[in-house]
């Protein structure tokens, strides 16, 4: 079952992001630093000593990835104020990293320093010229893969209970997959359960490996994590049958609402409540895309969305919005202002009325 055209149109649009500004959002979780090199393929060397292709880098840029990306997609958006929680390294990747988020408007007071650890970094040499994937060359990971200190979960824990009492939402991303070595440990995650009953705020959780283990936050989750496949083969898909279906208890066992990615097909929501789940299609664009981020632009203007009073579906759907436009940034993770959603609402309310 899905939706039509009706369900909102600019002037709610125009109302709900109006109120962005006055939002206060601390986003929880793994900070990576996102750095491109780009390299000129005419500019190709062979290296003296191997024999092998020396790759010419011309320029370097940089922006924050993962938690990070989320943070991108609130400043674009307009958010009020914004405070990174987790931790990075003593290296020049936190440096750079530190540097990026003062430079969109973040607070990094509760972002902390452990000089034992690597700040995470994604590496991305690509050709300059070749947009979208077909330019990336492979990527070179960092990760810490050693389980996070005592004295740092202790921080982060401090962290989330100074900043709640301030914030109208709270979204944990938890992309760390080695268990316990990020900022989401058990412990960490058994503290919010804790402490979040009594916020009275918009909580999200976002997360690659571990999103069944969180309780009273809205859950964020693709087909394949709802349907339990970790590492699905190119053109699986899980039927919107099942995910209805599996949605109003999932629901109730999280105690919150569940929103289901379905790719190019847009977004299920539901609740434990007697009310179906219903589906509400993404913009439809033969344009190229690239995919990259699109989740977390999706987060983004969903939790500002609810954070600004908006329905389940509103929220659903102005995340669509969101992530229809940041897809259409080919080579790098995308954002979105909220006057790019007014034509994307209308090609939206087009393709569904």
């Amino acid at each position: 079952m899905g939706i039509d055209g009706s369900m909102i149109d600019e002037s709610r649009l125009r109302e709900l992001t109006g109120r962005f500004h006055s939002l206060r959002v601390a986003v929880l979780g793994d900070y990576f630093l996102d750095k491109y090199l780009e390299v000129d393929p005419s500019l190709a060397e062979i290296s003296l000593e191997t024999g092998r292709t020396a790759h010419q880098v011309v320029s370097v840029r940089h922006s924050p990835g993962a938690a990070g990306t989320v943070i991108n997609n609130l400043a674009a958006l307009g958010a009020g104020a914004l405070r990174p929680i987790g931790f990075t390294g003593d290296d020049g990747e936190g440096f750079e990293l530190r540097r990026d988020l003062a430079a969109l408007g973040c607070d990094t007071g509760e972002l902390h320093d452990d000089p034992a650890r690597r700040t995470p970094t994604y590496l991305k040499p690509r050709d300059r010229g070749r947009p979208g994937l077909g330019g990336e060359h492979s990527r070179y990971d960092t990760k810490n893969r050693e389980p996070t200190a005592a004295w740092l979960e202790d921080r982060i824990i401090a962290s989330v209970e100074a900043l709640l009492p301030e914030l109208d939402a709270l979204i944990v991303v938890d992309q760390v997959e080695e268990e316990g070595c990020g900022a989401l440990t058990n412990r960490v995650a058994s503290a919010l359960a804790g402490m979040l009953p009594r916020a009275g705020l918009v909580a999200w959780a976002d997360s690659r490996r571990r999103i069944m283990g969180f309780r009273g936050l809205v859950l964020k989750m693709n087909q394949f994590e709802l349907a339990g496949i970790p590492d699905p083969e190119p053109g699986t898909l899980v039927s919107d049958e099942a995910i209805r279906a599996e949605l109003p208890a999932l629901a109730k066992r999280a105690g919150a609402p569940v929103f289901v990615t379905i790719s190019d097909r847009g977004v299920w929501v539901g609740d434990a409540s007697s009310v179906p789940a219903l589906r509400v299609p993404t913009v439809r664009t033969d344009a190229p895309v690239d995919p990259t981020g699109a989740g977390d632009s999706f987060s983004a203007g969903a939790v500002l969305s609810l954070a600004a009073g908006a329905t389940l579906l509103e929220a659903a759907l102005v995340g669509n919005l969101v992530a229809s436009v940041t897809v259409r940034q080919l080579g790098a993770t995308g954002t979105a202002d909220p006057e790019e959603l007014v034509p994307a609402l209308r090609a939206w309310k087009e393709q569904n009325e």
